[in-house]
């Protein structure tokens, strides 16, 4: 992502590497430099020779305590006040120790979501100043490893990687994260740790546990397969690869079959086989959508014979790959793709390769060195697919195949299993979730989705967890109509949530955004905004949980006046507002209408049949309404819906 490709992994089951963590008898999340959850009883584990005795020393502290048959143990201490630097000691009853210095007591976020939450401190808007003074021993910083998998991972292959902050460490680091950070440790002044657990292109039921995405957040069908992928996977790609052809015979063409052909009528010589924004000519320059792609590799019976591995190479950004017409594999993210070719599929003679891919946003295609695309034999050797390559342009606007159960990002609880699993049970503060914009696709579903979530990580790390969301920013065309608005939906799942749960709350940034660019890069306002309502939220301090809110909506005397609540001074707009609706039971219903605003309130004039308010409904909506905090949220409100104002408002 931005501009360079960040080393992301997918696993069948990740383990940590018995060379790599021999020494260790704390689990490798704990490492030098990790902040410690302040104020509440300490839970710390690892694993050790069965039954053996492990003692725990921290800042007067002591414990000892014996793992089970499988050479787990765990243990709590007595919670901390904030401060250090401690020395945290782990002894073994057969020898040797392991000592972890400079541990701070604190509070501990994790921060976590797609693209916008990983987006680097270096890329934002004034990231070259705030990294030069972004030295601070209290503030520490953690990159949970990118790695997607199939089943839940229980340990880290290395110790977390924790750094006080610095130039150095800041540099790469989650810049709405940091922003939060820096704008809350100027008023609560205790040591502050944050944990990044990010994936550009994520969805949100990737990061759901096997337990929330049975009890209703995933796909049961699509958990099934996922399940038989983790028994079989070439078996599981063979199930995938007819749900692939069966989307493309219904949502492309029901007669055309490109996996099976072997001509080259309607197809064009590769003229490079790299990123297609780097062929000579600009035939795809530009180009997001999908592109088909083709070669021929010549075996003798012998080899066709043996077990082979389709090794493609890298691929940006999803493939469907066949090999002689048989679906072999797909996959998406960075990691080079491998696909184990059934027996059976090789033949003597001519062999047909083919790929499908699918780029969504920025530069696509294959990319890599061209040696490394290949057929691997079982003997060892690997006969190049060194072309010719043949190309063919998918003439589709926006074409939505489906996404395996074992995507990096988009898969059933993949970066769960790689990326919040190994945390364990963690002491946190709070968490910051900036997600939403790989979910837009299907928005009526999201609702659930963050239910589950919200449910799926208070099991892990307490039942109080507060939840702090960040709203989808302003991105894509703006309309000078009433429209329908995926990302308008998404906006109003997320906040009518926050506002159903008390310890949860909400970031507006619907004026922060950029029309043309998904990932704005004005992340210091997020930031802080997301500071304000951890101030609230988690600290108990007076100020903004989620912003103004409507109340109610009453209609009469020919008016529809909207009452608000959490008001930080009076409502307020720099131009009259344009961007309220009136609404029936349908979208063509929907027409706008002047507004007038007042401290508290706003008025419209009233329109027959309305049955609903809207304010700044659309993808890229021209929103004019703040008080002194922020801005109005994006909403939709039954004109017979009433809710009452909180205390914090009155």
């Amino acid at each position: 992502m931005f501009g360079m490709r960040c080393a992301k992994l997918f696993v069948l089951a990740a383990l940590a590497t018995p060379t790599a963590l021999a020494a260790q008898i704390l689990d490798p999340v704990f490492a030098d430099h990790a902040v410690l959850q302040r104020d509440r009883p300490i839970r710390l584990w690892g694993r050790v020779a069965p039954q053996e005795q492990v003692d725990i020393t921290l800042q007067g502290r002591h414990r000892t305590v014996h793992a089970g048959p499988d050479g787990r143990w765990s243990v709590v201490l007595p919670a901390l006040r904030a401060g250090g630097p401690y020395r945290l000691e782990a002894r073994r009853g057969s020898g040797g120790s392991q000592s972890l210095e400079d541990i701070a007591i604190g509070d501990v976020f994790l921060c976590s979501g797609q693209s916008n939450m990983e987006f680097p401190l270096s890329k934002s808007r004034g990231g070259a100043t705030e990294i030069a003074s972004a030295a601070d021993s209290n503030l520490r910083l953690a990159t949970m490893p990118a790695v997607s998998a199939a089943l839940p991972v229980r340990r880290l292959a290395q110790p977390l990687d924790w750094r006080p902050a610095s130039p150095a460490s800041a540099a790469e680091f989650s810049a709405v994260c940091w922003y939060m950070a820096r704008a809350l440790r100027r008023t609560v002044r205790v040591p502050i740790g944050l944990i990044d657990a990010s994936w550009g292109g994520s969805t949100l039921q990737a990061w759901l546990s096997p337990a929330a995405l049975a009890a209703g957040g995933g796909d049961r069908d699509m958990i099934d397969l996922l399940a038989a992928y983790n028994r079989d996977p070439a078996s599981a790609n063979l199930t995938w690869g007819e749900r692939w052809r069966q989307w493309w015979l219904s949502e492309i063409s029901p007669t055309d079959e490109p996996w099976r052909q072997t001509g080259t009528t309607g197809w064009a010589r590769v003229p490079l086989l790299d990123l297609w924004e780097k062929w000579p000519a600009p035939v795809l320059a530009d180009f997001n959508g999908m592109v088909w792609y083709r070669t021929h590799v010549t075996l003798t019976a012998e080899q066709a014979l043996q077990a082979a591995t389709l090794d493609v190479g890298g691929v940006d950004e999803i493939d469907q790959s066949w090999v002689n017409g048989r679906p072999v594999g797909t996959g998406a993210g960075d990691e080079p793709r491998r696909y184990p070719v059934p027996a059976g599929t090789l033949k003597a003679g001519d062999n047909v390769v083919t790929v499908n891919i699918l780029d969504t946003w920025d530069t696509g295609g294959f990319y890599g060195p061209t040696e490394r695309r290949a057929l691997a034999l079982a003997n060892g050797r690997r006969i190049p697919l060194s072309g010719p390559w043949f190309y063919r342009k998918v003439d589709h606007a926006r074409p939505r195949p489906p996404r395996a159960p074992w995507h990096p990002a988009s898969g059933q609880g993949t970066l769960y299993n790689g990326m919040i699993a190994p945390l364990g049970a963690y002491g946190l503060r709070a968490m910051a979730w900036y997600q939403g914009e790989s979910n837009t696709a299907d928005r009526l579903a999201y609702g659930d989705r963050l239910t589950a979530l919200y449910r799926d990580r208070r099991a892990t790390f307490g039942p109080t967890l507060p939840i702090l969301i960040v709203q989808l920013a302003n991105f894509g065309p703006k309309a000078n109509r009433p429209v329908d608005s995926d990302w308008a939906a998404v906006r109003e799942a997320q906040r009518r949530h926050v506002l159903n749960d008390a310890n949860s709350g909400l970031v507006v940034t619907i004026d922060v955004g950029d029309p043309s660019d998904i990932h704005p890069t004005d992340k210091r306002t997020v930031g802080e905004r997301l500071a304000q309502s951890a101030l609230s939220v988690v600290y108990g301090r007076h100020g903004p949980r989620a912003g103004p809110q409507p109340m109610t909506a009453h209609e009469g005397n020919g008016r529809v006046i909207v009452q608000f609540g959490d008001i930080t001074g009076r409502l307020s707009a720099s131009t009259a507002p344009q961007s309220f609706e009136l609404c029936g039971a349908t979208q063509s219903s929907c027409r706008r209408v002047p507004a007038s605003v007042g401290a508290k309130s706003v008025g419209l004039p009233s329109q027959p049949g309305a049955t609903r308010v809207r304010y700044c409904w659309g993808d890229s909506p021209a929103c004019d309404v703040r008080d002194a905090a922020g801005p109005v949220s994006p909403f939709e409100i039954s004109l017979t819906q009433a809710r009452r104002p909180t205390a914090a408002s009155r």
